[in-house]
């Protein structure tokens, strides 16, 4: 059903069956399909969500509070999932907005979703911003109060060093920040730093499917078409689900779901297939079933999910380690590229007499041995020519770059034995020194334990889409503040939600009651 604004209305909210259309892996890193994504549009879900954070691109964005993506490209990704599900009222949910999911990413975002909504001249409706920015100095508080703060991947417990080298840091929210704002009755959510799979339960869990439904759907849709086959990034992907099953499709035609890409994508970016951990506890997917439906569907069942003993929150952070400094040569006399670990010895020996060996870090990167693997590479057998990357990281920006130089220069001065000729050893791509950004790095990796799961992510909603945010109270049980936002917080997300709002859309219901959003095993 239709509303006159083309807001569709969606009746009740406990189902038997929730579609959730994934666009995108990571929005705005580079630009989506659109094709794939309206062709997903037509099959009617009830919900779009796209990640748009990560990891993988280091922690210099985190550290440093800069997008790793262009915000043009972020704007293009936006504008296509915010005109077409406002025009047919599907909500949207955007996780670890502009790369990091810091404050100013989510601001960023809301600001690009308000003047698309203005330019295009969209209907009234919520967005809702989650914060997962953390203080330094509440973690540091928490470690005085003697709060255990496990490390992750090896990593030791957190320790007030941690913290002294943390430029800045974020909480990993998982779905029930996301839960409380979309029964507050926002219609756009944009989250801080989130769990991928998180994004996708939430709204799972909103429309009363079982946890382990909810989950599972998360961790296979989070990357969107790569969960799919054969290999095609920024192409939409669907999951329908009904308690204890997922069946996932492409929304390309040309790519298929298959038994072997769904458990295939299980072990991407994990050391193990079997467990994807969230705040609230552990999808176990040992049982997981996999039914191919046809050439492009598959089903899958017989995943559990099982609740944690104390609701943890990932805490991540990065900080400074320096200038970074690059110098490019490649290496084509058989002599020393049969024998460069020599070369780079003598240069490292040389840097080493006039700058010490403390203060600074000094990488060769040796690209046709094992420039990509480094020591894990089986094949480390060089080819006829090779390319090295001097790479320097000095807190001292003069020191850094004289020490590059230094380091790169040296190549054509190895002494080997045998050589008899004295040019050609080494050809620099460029004589000067190429200054990248500054050098970050992950100083936590941590998870605190956590007694409010909403305590952590501060949450505003406003209303979008007249002339801006809606400068006058909005009537109702949450009623808007002057300047047209409101908290949403572990206060307010207890209060009676949008159900009784003129004007919201049917099936949001108080936020104290949250049937679903349990953590029971499907």
């Amino acid at each position: 059903m239709t509303t006159g604004t083309g807001v569709r209305r969606r009746e009740g909210r406990l189902r038997e069956e929730v579609r959730l259309l994934a666009p995108t892996g990571h929005l705005g890193f580079t630009p989506l399909e659109k094709e794939s994504f309206l062709a997903g549009l037509e099959r009617d879900p009830d919900f779009v969500v796209a990640d748009s954070g990560s990891c993988d691109i280091g922690p210099y964005p985190l550290g440093a509070d800069e997008p790793a993506s262009p915000p043009a490209w972020q704007y293009h990704d936006l504008e296509i999932l915010l005109v077409e599900t406002r025009r047919r009222g599907i909500p949207l949910i955007i996780g670890s907005a502009s790369d990091t999911g810091t404050r100013r990413g989510v601001d960023q975002f809301a600001g690009m979703v308000e003047d698309i909504a203005a330019r295009h001249g969209l209907p009234p409706f919520r967005l809702a911003r989650i914060y997962s920015d953390v203080p330094v100095e509440r973690l540091r508080r928490l470690l005085e109060q003697g709060v255990a703060i496990r490390g992750l991947d090896g990593r030791p417990d957190l320790a007030p060093a941690d913290l002294d080298r943390t430029s800045r840091a974020v909480a990993v929210m998982g779905a029930e920040p996301i839960v409380a704002a979309l029964d507050a009755g926002a219609d756009v959510v944009i989250c801080g730093r989130s769990s991928d799979a998180a994004i996708f339960a939430a709204a799972a869990l909103w429309c009363g499917m079982p946890p382990a439904t909810a989950y599972y759907a998360g961790k296979v849709l989070e990357c969107a078409s790569f969960c799919a086959e054969p290999f095609m990034a920024k192409e939409s992907v669907l999951g329908t689900l009904r308690p204890g099953e997922v069946v996932v499709e492409p929304m390309h035609p040309d790519q298929r779901c298959t038994p072997a890409s769904l458990a295939g994508h299980a072990l991407y970016e994990r050391a193990t297939p079997f467990f994807e951990h969230v705040p609230a506890g552990v999808l176990d997917m040992r049982g997981c079933v996999y039914q191919a439906l046809d050439g492009r569907r598959t089903r899958v069942t017989g995943f559990r999910f099982r609740p944690a003993g104390t609701y943890a929150v990932k805490i991540e952070g990065a900080g400074p380690a320096g200038a970074r400094f690059l110098a490019l040569a490649g290496l084509r006399d058989p002599e020393l590229v049969a024998r460069v670990d020599e070369a780079i010895a003598w240069a490292r020996r040389k840097v080493a007499e006039r700058y010490g060996t403390a203060g600074y870090e000094l990488f060769y990167h040796v690209y046709g041995r094992n420039g990509v693997m480094g020591e894990l590479e089986p094949h480390p057998r060089p080819g006829h020519e090779l390319g090295l990357v001097v790479e320097v990281v000095c807190p001292d920006r003069h020191r850094g770059r004289e020490i590059c130089t230094m380091a790169a220069r040296q190549l054509f001065y190895a002494r080997i034995g045998g050589r008899t000729g004295t040019a050609g050893r080494a050809a620099l791509m460029t004589d000067e020194v190429l200054e990248a950004r500054p050098a970050y790095r992950w100083t936590l990796n941590h998870v605190v334990p956590v007694d409010d799961p909403l305590s952590w992510f501060p949450t505003v909603l406003e209303q979008v889409g007249l002339s801006g945010p809606d400068p006058h109270p909005v009537p109702g049980p949450l009623a808007t503040p002057a300047g047209g936002r409101e908290p949403v917080g572990a206060g307010a997300a207890s209060r009676p939600a949008a159900a009784g709002r003129p004007g919201a859309r049917p099936g949001h219901r108080p936020a104290g009651r949250r049937e679903g959003s349990g953590h029971a095993p499907a």
